[in-house]
């Protein structure tokens, strides 16, 4: 109910919750003081399969009081716990704070485990097996959704084996990615670099950067349209992690590899989102979690992902 910028849905749901409870009892009452018409032998008249006739008996008392009951507990219910709109109850229980109870319960328990690998290096860290599968169990259950189980990626998301690294690969920046997050953003630049066939012979020139397919002649009139893009990538292409831009000279594609692919990155731009995880993770998993990732790509046959 918070969402609401009004209190009109929450003074709504909560007539509608109290009306239809009053509403039950109401009911109760009445049924138990209407009188319906029945003939000398108490029934109604009503006769099914030629001898099943209704009788005009009140409800068990035990149903009504079951019926009581349940109208009280629903009463009870709704004063001690949220169900009238935006009222929190008078035990201020909700999902998110049970969540997080649990959560916290949890990181209390694991947290001697963790507790011998915080002052260690990420390279000692690394070097550790049990620390080790502690990882891979973090990055199973936080990063492989994107990443993939193999840490290799996939389009859109970087390979975390090889030692391409948009922000930076060391220890230090694989924390920092991991605990803020990170968001890149590549603006539209057809604009900046003119017209339709500017953007394809721009497109070959990136392309000659990196030693793959091209059209040379292409290539050649599009480098001084490069301009456009040397300020993030650089007059040559090699990008700059100080602001995560991609090095063009590697032959890694994150978003896609030909000429096409590059029309469509420089005509239409991208934005990519790795989420923080300060808030779903401990200090103490990321740095084991990021001494893991770290050793994916700085560790021989560190890749054995199950």
């Amino acid at each position: 109910m918070s969402d609401f910028t009004s209190n009109f849905w929450s003074v709504y749901v909560t007539a509608i919750s109290l009306v239809g409870i009053f509403a039950c009892l109401l009911l109760l009452w009445f049924s138990g003081k209407a009188k319906a018409m029945t003939a000398n032998d108490n029934t109604t008249g009503h006769v099914w399969d030629g001898d099943l006739r209704e009788m005009n008996n009140p409800l068990p008392r035990w149903w009504v009081w079951l019926f009581i009951i349940t109208v009280v507990f629903s009463l009870a219910y709704l004063a001690m716990y949220p169900g009238l709109g935006s009222y929190a109850g008078k035990f201020g229980w909700s999902q998110v704070g049970q969540y997080e109870a649990e959560v916290a319960k949890g990181n209390k328990e694991v947290e001697p485990l963790y507790a011998k690998f915080n002052s260690m290096k990420p390279e000692d860290v690394a070097g550790d097996a049990q620390a080790m599968a502690i990882g891979e169990r973090l990055f199973m259950n936080n990063c492989s959704q994107c990443h993939g189980s193999d840490a290799h990626g996939s389009k859109g998301f970087p390979n975390l084996t090889d030692k391409d690294w948009l922000h930076g690969g060391t220890p230090d920046k694989i924390v920092q990615t991991l605990t803020k997050g990170r968001i890149g953003n590549m603006p539209p630049m057809a604009a900046a670099v003119g017209s339709s066939d500017d953007v394809r012979n721009v497109a070959n020139y990136v392309l000659s950067l990196s030693g793959s397919p091209h059209d040379s002649v292409k290539a050649a009139l599009g480098k001084s349209k490069f301009g456009a893009c040397a300020a993030c990538h650089g007059a040559d292409g090699k990008g700059n992690q100080a602001i995560g831009s991609p090095n063009l000279t590697d032959d890694i594609w994150l978003h896609g590899w030909g000429e096409n692919a590059i029309v469509a990155m420089v005509n239409n731009g991208k934005v990519n989102q790795m989420p923080a995880q300060e808030h779903k993770l401990t200090e103490s998993q990321i740095h084991v979690l990021a001494s893991y990732v770290w050793s994916l790509s700085n560790k021989p046959g560190a890749v054995a992902l199950k």
